[in-house]
């Protein structure tokens, strides 16, 4: 009787949900951005409903507000949810046009550039499906060189399995790769309009750079309220936590 019951207040939660999010939507539609971010904020907070529909929705409704640093927040949202969207991308540059600093990225050369650039082309759930999809097919390999009677068969068959087994080990490679990334990043974004990153985790430090509202940062570690932040371009420091928002 109390699973019943628990899967009737769950389903009636999450068409409540969905009916929150169309009239979002609706809001959003006839100009009334800011209605429709507390209707969406509404759903996250109280209803403990995500998606990135929902997060890029909400992104889109700050962007019109000229809010720079919750749009962006939301964006990001998104795109943990789900990686690589073009759309959600695409919105991001435009959003990250709005902010003040321009901090350039160190990028990554030679071997490290080429595994990040192969890594990066599907995400760890994408990488899981594919190393799956090997497999099955290795197996399936595997049962044709089994039965195979002719010579010529057996050595297409073993050539064939040995392409998939190379496959096999990069593709699980690739998605370990990229779980261990989305684990160990702690990305987060400055929603201060102004705040200074120092070199101790104590105000009598001395200011390294001044961070302004859309930042992004990755946070490294945490002392007390203060957090160790990297920039994309390699500098590191000290930040009030409560400047900061973290992504995940």
């Amino acid at each position: 009787m109390k699973n019943i019951l628990y899967l009737f207040l769950l389903i009636s939660q999450v068409f409540f949900a969905q009916s929150s999010f169309e009239k979002g939507n609706a809001l959003y539609q006839k100009g009334e951005y800011q209605e429709a971010v507390q209707v969406y904020e509404d759903i996250i907070k109280e209803n403990k409903q995500q998606s990135a529909e929902l997060y890029f929705n909400l992104a889109n409704s700050y962007y019109k507000l000229n809010k720079v640093a919750p749009s962006i927040y939301n964006y990001e949202k998104a795109l943990v949810l789900k990686p690589n969207d073009p759309e959600t991308l695409n919105n991001l540059k435009f959003a990250k046009k709005l902010t003040i600093d321009e901090i350039k990225e160190v990028p990554k050369v030679g071997f490290a550039k080429l595994i990040q650039n192969f890594t990066g082309i599907f995400d760890y759930n994408q990488w899981a499906k594919i190393s799956v999809a090997i497999a099955f097919v290795f197996l399936l390999s595997f049962i044709g060189y089994y039965f195979s009677q002719l010579t010529v068969t057996k050595r297409i068959y073993f050539i064939g399995m040995f392409i998939l087994l190379v496959a096999l080990v990069l593709s699980v490679f690739a998605g370990m790769s990229e779980k261990d990334h989305f684990d160990n990043d702690r990305p987060a974004i400055v929603f201060a309009e102004l705040s200074e990153v120092r070199s101790e985790p104590q105000k009598a430090g001395s200011a390294i750079i001044l961070l302004h509202e859309g930042a992004k940062v990755y946070v490294m570690e945490t002392v007390g309220k203060w957090k160790k932040i990297e920039l994309t371009d390699g500098t590191e420091g000290w930040i009030d936590a409560s400047t900061i928002k973290e992504v995940k």
